[in-house]
């Protein structure tokens, strides 16, 4: 059987949400250490392309299968994530030819 494939590295625990008197979410929030934001920049943060687009962090907060709140980056170095570009790139290259008229 093989193992799943992530694209997201765990960051760790969240604050708790905070709710307001109807249960609707008001704010979420999380802290990082200087250290912890420096890995960050330093690992995860997505290429600039020719035109300046790029050099992104992606940040997810979620709630874990035990209820308490996470927050994970994403990991744009990850297999998973090489994957995904991969397949993207093939289907958008087989739309592209597929709409040629001969």
């Amino acid at each position: 059987m093989s193992e799943k494939q992530y694209d997201s590295v765990l960051v760790g625990w969240a604050d708790d949400p905070r709710y307001n008197d109807n249960n609707e979410l008001l704010s979420w929030s999380m802290r990082l250490k200087d250290d912890e934001l420096k890995d960050i920049l330093q690992q995860y943060v997505t290429r600039r392309d020719e035109e300046g687009r790029g050099g992104n962090v992606y940040l997810t907060m979620f709630m874990s299968k035990n209820g308490k709140a996470c927050a994970r980056v994403f990991n744009p170095n990850s297999e998973a994530a090489k994957e995904k570009r991969a397949a993207k790139a093939n289907t958008n290259a087989e739309q592209e030819s597929a709409d040629l008229p001969f």
